[in-house]
């Protein structure tokens, strides 16, 4: 049976782009009522990113705002900005990310939205914190990756940091606000009252330095891009083989003589420059010139066997195709069939979480703009005048 821990739950998602709607995706896919609040002419930001677009669809946007309800209204109209704190004053979640600011300058904040309904948990998604020098910037999870010190570690050395290849910001802000949330959720069982939830980018990004920030404050190592290598163990990087490349892990004392020996380099482990992790990580570059070139002398699928039977973590290279076609990927039922209107194949990244031995997975398909508008305020109480006089002075797209 599924399981449905936040059945009940009614979520307003006014939040746009990725960091918010994968946090209101999470909340809908364990149970919540998601209430996806969208501007009534072009909708979510996100929906216009792309290519690659699915028959039309951006897939940044399906792939963020599974098992919600489209509500089309407008917030730059005062009966809008009305109509959403009427919806408010029945739920038990408000989730926004608007610019710095604006939710106060629109009657939407959180003193103004919690003085109706004290229950309510009302959760902002930033981009540099609620305070501070930059609280009122803007940002984006490019912006947090340069700013939060990520693209400066990330990279090959000796050259210009890059940024990492998905908005890995934007979906851990999403996912801390989501635990922030569910632990706020928890608490409103003990107290009987809401509370104020906040996270941001920046936050993230700093979070995700986490021990390269520690290194610095220890002893004033500022880190680099190193590659595929991790800097505080070795061997630990990306090897190519005859055809290929294998991600290699020597992850203490007993797997690099592993590893050793399973590559029929036996000698190395009695090398004085190689018998502790200082000492490797020291001769990085030595250890890794003499196991590239034993590695580079056979296939990558024999030396994966071969180290996997040592019991040595090691993985292929593999690109998003891999992924896809992966028979892992497949027996995790990772990728799940949703029906839609218009995409007839639509598969989506489900929640990477199971309870029981049963996946999490979304109850719906991404919404088109304002779906669910006359079904979520009828049911919130608004009759059939009240929502065609909204809809013909173009406050709602129903």
């Amino acid at each position: 049976m599924p399981h449905h821990p936040l059945h009940g739950v009614r979520v307003l998602d006014v939040t746009t782009s990725i960091a918010g709607p994968y946090c209101a995706q999470i909340l809908a896919a364990l149970g919540a009522d998601v209430i996806k609040v969208e501007r009534p002419d072009t909708g979510d930001d996100g929906r216009a990113w792309g290519p690659p677009f699915w028959h039309g669809e951006s897939t940044m946007f399906l792939s963020a705002n599974a098992g919600k309800r489209s509500l089309a209204l407008s917030l730059r109209d005062p009966r809008g900005r009305e109509t959403l704190l009427r919806l408010a004053d029945g739920a038990d979640v408000f989730l926004q990310s608007l610019r710095p600011g604006l939710a106060g300058e629109l009657g939407l904040g959180v003193d103004a939205v919690r003085a109706r309904n004290p229950r309510l948990v009302y959760c902002s998604v930033g981009a540099y914190g609620r305070v501070g020098p930059l609280s009122r910037e803007p940002g984006y999870d490019a912006l947090m990756q340069a700013a939060g010190g990520l693209i400066s570690i990330t990279g090959e050395p000796g050259r210009p940091g890059v940024r990492v290849g998905s908005s890995l910001i934007d979906q851990g802000t999403g996912t801390w606000a989501a635990l922030g949330v569910l632990a706020a959720l928890l608490e409103r069982e003990r107290t009987g009252a809401g509370s104020v939830v906040d996270v941001s980018l920046y936050e993230t990004a700093l979070g995700y330095i986490g021990y390269h920030l520690a290194g610095y404050l220890a002893d004033g190592t500022v880190p680099h891009g190193q590659g595929t290598r991790f800097p505080m163990v070795a061997p630990y990087q990306v090897f190519p083989t005859r055809d290929g490349a294998l991600m290699i892990a020597g992850g203490n004392d007993r797997l690099f003589a592993a590893l050793c020996e399973a590559v029929g380099m036996p000698e190395l482990v009695g090398d004085p420059r190689f018998r502790t992790n200082p000492l490797r990580v020291e001769h990085r570059d030595e250890l890794a010139e003499l196991l590239e070139a034993r590695l580079r002398s056979a296939d990558s699928a024999e030396w994966h066997a071969r180290l996997t039977a040592a019991g040595v973590p090691a993985a292929p290279v593999a690109d998003v195709a891999d992924v896809a076609h992966a028979p892992q990927t497949e027996a995790l039922g990772f990728l799940q069939p949703l029906p839609h209107a218009t995409i007839p194949d639509l598969r989506l990244p489900a929640l990477p979480l199971s309870f029981d031995g049963e996946r999490a997975v979304h109850r719906s398909a991404p919404p088109a703009v304002g779906e669910h508008t006359v079904e979520v305020l009828a049911e919130a109480g608004f009759n059939d005048d009240e929502i065609a006089a909204l809809a013909a002075e173009g406050v709602i797209n129903r």
